[in-house]
């Protein structure tokens, strides 16, 4: 009985979470109330951040000389992607090259930032300019053509692509680092 509420309360929360991070005011979005839920919000969107790493261990990142970023073939045409394959998204409320994302708090749940192994990060097949961006918690989040580049945390497994046009805000990103805003399904 126990799990079965925490899972409905976690499931509840990152609806909650998501829904925030949609919103089309251009402001981020305020945290969930404390307690449970934003712990549990945390916990669940947070889990496929460590899975879904360029090396697959928690908090480290691929080698310098490993490709962190690569492109895959999908409904929605060729899209950036990390060294596992896992899609990755850009943000609309992100300013061009102001060093900043604009998901923070709760977003950050939702939409974990694609983290580099160093500062010049290599790529194959992307043409988009690859970089970095510091996170507040001293981390460095990749970006293409000055834009931060983040994870959909209901992606699961390589090819997912469940986080396209979310809330409208949320694209998968082409190898020249646009956004794709066309509809996608079914991954790769």
């Amino acid at each position: 009985m126990t799990k079965h509420f925490g899972a409905t309360l976690s499931a509840l929360a990152l609806a909650v979470v998501v829904s925030g991070c949609a919103g089309g005011s251009g402001t981020t979005t305020p945290a969930p109330a404390a307690g449970t839920t934003a712990a549990s919000a945390t916990t669940a969107a947070a889990s496929p951040a460590p899975a879904t790493s360029a090396t697959g261990t928690s908090g480290s990142s691929a080698p310098a000389s490993a490709a962190e970023l690569k492109t895959a073939a999908t409904s929605a045409g060729q899209v950036v992607v990390d060294a596992k394959g896992m899609s990755v998204y850009l943000f609309a409320k992100d300013t061009k090259d102001s060093g900043t994302s604009a998901c923070t708090g709760s977003c950050i749940a939702a939409w974990p930032p694609v983290l580099a192994g160093s500062d010049a990060p290599a790529a194959e097949g992307v043409t988009g300019k690859v970089g970095t961006i510091p996170t507040p918690d001293g981390k460095k989040q990749l970006t293409i053509n000055g834009m931060p580049l983040y994870y959909y945390a209901k992606d699961r497994a390589p090819g997912d692509t469940t986080g396209q046009g979310v809330g409208n805000v949320w694209y998968l990103v082409n190898p020249a680092g646009e956004m794709i805003t066309s509809a996608a399904g079914g991954g790769y």
